[in-house]
This record gives structure tokens, C-alpha cells and sequence, in this order.
């Protein structure tokens, strides 16, 4: 046989993919024809393909020797540097391939896959749009542009590059499936679910197309849909970690959450170093209570890749909830990056962490502008008069026995009805609870909206002409952004729930007062502020107390001594105050720290906190949960509350003036931290307000060692619950009203948000 014929008969098995025959008779020819150079480059090409990147490389610097000209040397040589990891040397190959030849394509392919690689996507694009130009109708030069362009956030360039992929090869299956995921990122959901299916026309085995449409049909609220998907790529694709954590989210969604944990199992069997299904998993023993194993699988996630910064920030918020403090001098030196610099997080966690406004902005705005990006939305025209009722819409994922609610009922039912429609949607689990009976009988029109995606909420919102929207819960769990970012009304506030700023260009007010923001610190809040006289929290004047006082035996607490208490979440207890409080116990004889049973290894970790300060343990008296009137009446029972620091009390501390039960807080820099200054000054009682730690712990220990002094600050504090603003409802509801109003105004008159201050009448 001839060596034509031995080459051609080569060919022919490397066609067909019979790579060991090429390699076995290719070995052979080389023997008696060690200079032929198409030989080295099919032999390089078969070990290539087999993965022997050694032999592969071995060979083509062999056919370069023989021919240094050689394009096809070049550029074959340089895929095998990208495939040893050494990328610069690959680019330095496909260079050299390229001035050889020119008009040489797949180097030009290869170079930008390679800058892709090495994140130098703008030379990416340079290297495609080289290739597009050498040949227009090259399929792959468009796909891979557009796949470049839509890594830059580019998605409008990035959708016209697939379009024209597709249609110069319409059987291009993995073109379609990225069309698909870059219409889902421009929001244009239905079309991307219409691209992915084409894909599965043409590949039905593609279970990475079922498992991006799975995604889809999940953001687009088809759940049952979305399950099977995920369900199919399994199928097809037995060990497809991605679909598995895709479908425990989605089971995780719908409360399945046993089930959701075996499907992150799954995944990790198949991956078991991938971080995200260790967060996710976490994130279900989380919602489980299961604290403990949900910081483990985040320390998980955290060894696999240390700049997970979602899940350190969920980590640092669940050891918050159990009181694990082991880490906080390494947490500290981290938390002032978290969400400022690399990866955008959630900032809501982090307002508990640090009391530092200008740093909860930039979180904010960056988490906003990563999670709704900008997009164009359909503007509201006012209208040539103002309507005879303002129509509010409340949204909340609270309409039950919550904090939230616990403040915010009172307000609808006080709603002045001649001007006011009110209307809530509901986007929470659905409660059977008296709250919930007594919010739904309170509005005009009341929706559960759990079931429905952020477009068909806010289509719903604008079908009933809602004329401001009212966020109840920002970026707090639970929250539905997504409604906001496409405007469910021209007007939209941010209210009560989420104790910051959301950073988002969507929320154009704030509701707030003169104490939460001061004017030194206006600059870290990105909405227009609306500034309520006294304070900007409501409350409920008809909140039941339970007729009967338990007494101190019956709450496990001495019959003589002074009870200190804190009822706030554990999470938001810190060292700071906590040395404070084992101060004041060790210099108040008898004195025992009344807190809120939350979880039992909160009660562990700080009983263990206090013996390492010298307190014994017993002297931290733990409160189970009890209902709201129950609560309220053993309130009474103790003497002073001592309020935490980063985030003060908020309910907690209107429950206590409310029964009567002096606050002591100290005053800090962000609205979060300067909650419980504002009920205190709406209250008349600005002598319970701090400034610093040690004036803190000063008029705590004065008020618990002078009986005479907090017996005086109990008896103004009776007589002010009735004549102050904290507790009238109906002037609290006024002020808010005038707030909507004001804003409308703005609106109506074509004028753009801006800072609001709301007076009340003169008769007020």
C-alpha cells in the first residue's frame, strides 16, 4: 500500500472515531515514515482526542520541526497547551497558527475560547468577531460571540449573535438552549421557554436543555412543570449534579423539604465539591431549625471555595441565631468586605452584623443592581386629577401573628375609607391564625398571590389601578423584590418591614423620622425619604394583654431580685452588650437576665458565655414563645429591659413601654440601630436613650441599685402611654396618610421623588 493510500485509509478510521486503529497503524507507518508530517498531525489529533495530552503534544512539535508553517501544527498544539493548563502558551500558539495563516478560522475560534478562559472576554470578542468577519455564515463564530458577549452583560448584542447562529444552522441545538437562558435573563421568560423546547426538538436526550428549562418554568412559578424537567435530565443524565440541587431547590420551594435534602445528597454524591448544593442543603436544615448541621454545610461550602461569600454571610447569620461567637474576631476582619467587594450578597444579614450605614448602602445597591439588573418598564402617566380614594396596595409575606402585623393592623383598620382604598397581597405561606382573619376582614380586596410569579403580581397590581405600593418587607426574608423592579405601581415605599435601605432604583421612598435617619446620615439611603413626626414605627392601640399576671415562681424566676430582660431574637445579641449584661449581674446582687428561648443552642452558648465571664450559668432565665397577650402580661413581671446594640429592639421594645416596662438603648449610626431612640422620644422618655456603651451600662446599673428613680420612669411611663404619639394609632395613621398623599402630590404634578417632611395640624 501506498503511503497516499496508508494516509487516506487513516482518514478514514479518524472519521469514523476508531482512534486506537489510527493510533496502532499511525505508529506503524511512522516507523518507515518518521518525516511525514499530516502523520504526526492525525496521530496528535488521536491522542488529543483521547485525552493523552503528552503524546499529543510530542507529536505536533514533531510536525512543527518538519514544518514550522504548519497552521494546522500550530493551532493543534496550542489546544493541547489549553488542555495541560498553560493558557498563554496556548495563545501564543494559536498566534503563530494565525500568521502562518491568516485567514486560518479555528485558530481565531481557539484564541478566543482561550482569552474566555483567562477572562480577557473583551479580546474574546475581538478574536470572534475576527473569525465572523473571515466567515459570516460560521454558526460557531456567531454562538460562541454571543455566548462572550452575554458573560460581559451584554444580553441584547448577545441575543441578535445566538439569533444569527440559529439561523445559519438551524439544527444547532446548543445554540438554542443559550438563547433560551439569555431571553430568561431580559426577563422575556415565555420566549426563552419557547427557544429551550426547540433545543429538546432536536436533541431530545439534551438534559442540560430540560434541566435549563426546568429553571425557566420555575422562575416563571410552574413548579410541577419545572419538577418534571429537572426529573427528565436526571433520566437522561443519571449522575447531572446541577439538575439534582436545581430540583432540591424547587422541592425546597414548595416545602418538600426532606425530599429537597436528598436531592442535594444526590448531588453531592455526584459532585462532592459542589459548594452551592453544601449552601442549599444548608439552607434547608436552616428553614428545618436544624442550626447546627445548616452551619456545618456552610463551613462545607466555605472549604471548597473560600470566597463563597453568600454562604460565609449565611454561616456568620446562623451562628448569630445559636449565640456561637468562636468566630467573630475572624468574621470581623471579613464582614466590612462582605457585599462591598467580589460577589453582591443579600444585605439584610449583614445589617445585623455591623453598624455601619454607608457600607449597608453599597451592599444594597449592588445586591439590587445584581438581582434586577436594569430594564426597561412601562411608564405610568399620572392622571388629569387626583382620584376620590387613593388606592394602596400592602405587600407582605407577613399576614399573620407576626412582628410585622403586630404594629400594622391597627393602621389598616384606622385607614380613613372616604379617601383610602387599601388592598394587601399576600405573597407568604397561608396561616390559619387570628391576625390573618383579622387583616384579611380589614382590607377592600385582599390576594394571595403565593402562587403566582413577580409578572402575573404585578399585572394583577396594575389591572386594580394600585396608585402606591407599599413594601412591607424589602429585602428581609421572605421578601418579592422582583414585583417592585418592574413597578407594580408609579408610586412604590419601603415601610416598616426592612430596617434599611434597599438601595434599589425602584423604591422611590422611605418612610422614616427625624431620630432613624438624622440628617447626618441621610447621604446612606438612596430613596427619598418621607419624615413622619415622632416615630415612623405604628402601633396597634388595641394590642390584648392577658388579664392574669403570672407570677415570678411561675415564670422560674426568684421571688426578690432584680429581673433584667432582653426579649430580642438571640441573633441580635453581640459581646458588646453581653459583657455589659454579665457586668451588671455580677455588681447587682440577686439579679438574674430574663431572654427569649429561641433554640436550645442559643440557651447552651450563652449559659457557657456567662460562666466564662464568672456568672453562673442559673442566673440567665430563658422565656419559652408564648402567644402575644400571654407575653405581654409576664412582661410586666420584670424590671428593666437592656436593648441590644447593632439592631435594637423594634416590637420588642414597643411590646415593653406598651405594659409599662422601662427600655434602656443605646443610640447608633444606621437606622436599624436607632429603632428603639425613636419609640423612646415618641414616648417622652428621651432620658432612657444612650449614647455610647459605658453611659449604657451606667443608667442600667443606676436604675437597677436606685428604686426610687425607676419607680418615677415607670410612673411617667404609665402616664405617657396615653398622651404621647407612640400609642395613638389614629394620629400614627394620619401622618402616614398625609405621607401617601404628599408623595401623590409630587407624582401628579409630574415632579420627580424627593425628600418629604410631613407636619401635623395645629389641632394635633
Amino acid at each position: 500500500m501506498t503511503l497516499v493510500r496508508e494516509l487516506e485509509a487513516l482518514a478514514s478510521l479518524y472519521r469514523s472515531g476508531q482512534l486506537a486503529e489510527v493510533i496502532r497503524l499511525g505508529e506503524t507507518y511512522l516507523r518507515h515514515h518518521p518525516n511525514v508530517v499530516a502523520l504526526h498531525n492525525m496521530l496528535g489529533g488521536a491522542y488529543l482526542q483521547l485525552k493523552r495530552a503528552d503524546l499529543a503534544k510530542a507529536r505536533f512539535e514533531t510536525a512543527l520541526q518538519l514544518q514550522p508553517t504548519s497552521a494546522s501544527a500550530h493551532n493543534n498544539l496550542g489546544i493541547v497547551q489549553k488542555e495541560l493548563g498553560k493558557p498563554e502558551a496556548a495563545i501564543a500558539c494559536f498566534k503563530r497558527a494565525m500568521k502562518a495563516d491568516p485567514a486560518y478560522i479555528d485558530a481565531h475560534l481557539n484564541m478566543g475560547a482561550a482569552l474566555c478562559g483567562l477572562g480577557r472576554y473583551d479580546e474574546a470578542v475581538q478574536a470572534y468577531s475576527h473569525a465572523i468577519k473571515l466567515k459570516p455564515d460560521n454558526a460557531d463564530a456567531h454562538n460562541n460571540l454571543a455566548a462572550t458577549l452575554r458573560l460581559l452583560g451584554r444580553h441584547e448584542e448577545a441575543l441578535e449573535a445566538f439569533k444569527r447562529a440559529v439561523a445559519l444552522k438551524p439544527t444547532f441545538a446548543e445554540a438554542y438552549v443559550a438563547l433560551g437562558a439569555t431571553l430568561s435573563d431580559l426577563d422575556r421568560r415565555e420566549e426563552a421557554v419557547g427557544a429551550i423546547k426547540r433545543a429538546i426538538q432536536i436533541r431530545p436526550d439534551f438534559a442540560e436543555a430540560y434541566n435549563l428549562l426546568g429553571a425557566t418554568l420555575k422562575r416563571l412559578g410552574h413548579r410541577s412543570e419545572a419538577i418534571e424537567c429537572f426529573n427528565r435530565a436526571i433520566r437522561i443524565k443519571p449522575d447531572f449534579a446541577e439538575a439534582y440541587n436545581n430540583l432540591g431547590v424547587t422541592l425546597q420551594d414548595v416545602g418538600q423539604r426532606d425530599e429537597a435534602i436528598a436531592c442535594y445528597q444526590a448531588a453531592l454524591k455526584a459532585n462532592p465539591t459542589y459548594a452551592k448544593a453544601y449552601n442549599n442543603l444548608g439552607t434547608t436544615f436552616q428553614d428545618l431549625g436544624r442550626r447546627p448541621e445548616a452551619i456545618e454545610c456552610y463551613a462545607r461550602a466555605l472549604a471548597i471555595d473560600p470566597n463563597f461569600a453568600v454562604a460565609r454571610v449565611n454561616k456568620i447569620h446562623q451562628q448569630a441565631h445559636v449565640c456561637d461567637w468562636s468566630e467573630r474576631e475572624s468574621d470581623a476582619a471579613i464582614i466590612p468586605t462582605l457585599g462591598i467587594t467580589g460577589d453582591a450578597v443579600s444585605p439584610f444579614a449583614l445589617l445585623l452584623r455591623e453598624d455601619h450605614p454607608a457600607r449597608h448602602r453599597t451592599r444594597a445597591e449592588r445586591f439590587a443592581k445584581t438581582m434586577f439588573p436594569a430594564r426597561t418598564t412601562a411608564a405610568f402617566a399620572p392622571p388629569k386629577a387626583k382620584p376620590k380614594k387613593l388606592r394602596i396596595g400592602y405587600f407582605s409575606a407577613d399576614f399573620h401573628d407576626h412582628a410585622t402585623m403586630f404594629l400594622m393592623a391597627r393602621l389598616f383598620e384606622a385607614h380613613d375609607r372616604e379617601r383610602f382604598l387599601i388592598q394587601g397581597y399576600s405573597f407568604g405561606a397561608e396561616k390559619d391564625d387570628p391576625m390573618r382573619a383579622r387583616v384579611q376582614a380589614t382590607f377592600d380586596t385582599f390576594h394571595d398571590v403565593r402562587t403566582l410569579d413577580d409578572r402575573a403580581v404585578i399585572e394583577l397590581a396594575r389591572s386594580e389601578s394600585i396608585d402606591i405600593a407599599v413594601d412591607l418587607k424589602g429585602f428581609s426574608e421572605g421578601s418579592r423584590a422582583g414585583i417592585f423592579a418592574q413597578r407594580a405601581a408609579p408610586i412604590q415605599i419601603s415601610f416598616l418591614g426592612y430596617p434599611g435601605t434597599m438601595g434599589a432604583p425602584f423604591i422611590d421612598y422611605l418612610i422614616a423620622d427625624r431620630i432613624i435617619i438624622p440628617a447626618e446620615q441621610r447621604a446612606h439611603y438612596s430613596e427619598s425619604v418621607i419624615t413622619v413626626p415622632n416615630s415612623y414605627q405604628v402601633n396597634d392601640d388595641q394590642r390584648a394583654i392577658a388579664k392574669r399576671t403570672p407570677t415570678r415562681a411561675e415564670l422560674g424566676l426568684p421571688e426578690h431580685g432584680f429581673v433584667f430582660c432582653c426579649f430580642n431574637n438571640t441573633f441580635k445579641i453581640n459581646p458588646a452588650e453581653f459583657d455589659i449584661w454579665m457586668r451588671l449581674l455580677s455588681k447587682v446582687e440577686g439579679s438574674v437576665l430574663w431572654l427569649l428561648a429561641a433554640n436550645p443552642w442559643a440557651e447552651a452558648n450563652l449559659k457557657r458565655e456567662a460562666q466564662a465571664r464568672g456568672i453562673e450559668p442559673s442566673r440567665l432565665i430563658f422565656a419559652p414563645m408564648a402567644p402575644l397577650p400571654e407575653h405581654l402580661a409576664r412582661c410586666r413581671v420584670a424590671d428593666l429591659f437592656l436593648d441590644t446594640f447593632d439592631c435594637n429592639a423594634h416590637t420588642t421594645a414597643s411590646d415593653a413601654l406598651w405594659v409599662g416596662l422601662p427600655v434602656v438603648t443605646k443610640l447608633g449610626q444606621g437606622l436599624i440601630a436607632r429603632v428603639a431612640g425613636s419609640l423612646l422620644s415618641a414616648i417622652d422618655l428621651p432620658e432612657l436613650i444612650t449614647k455610647d456603651e459605658a453611659s449604657y451600662e451606667a443608667l442600667a446599673f443606676e436604675l437597677a441599685t436606685k428604686p426610687e428613680k425607676l419607680r418615677r420612669i415607670r410612673a411617667q411611663l404609665a402616664a405617657n402611654r396615653t398622651t404621647t404619639p407612640l400609642f395613638d394609632s389614629a394620629r400614627s395613621t394620619r401622618n402616614v396618610e398625609r405621607a401617601y398623599e404628599a408623595a401623590y402630590a409630587r407624582y401628579l404634578a409630574g415632579e420627580a421623588p424627593a425628600d418629604i417632611t410631613i407636619r401635623e395640624d395645629a389641632d394635633q
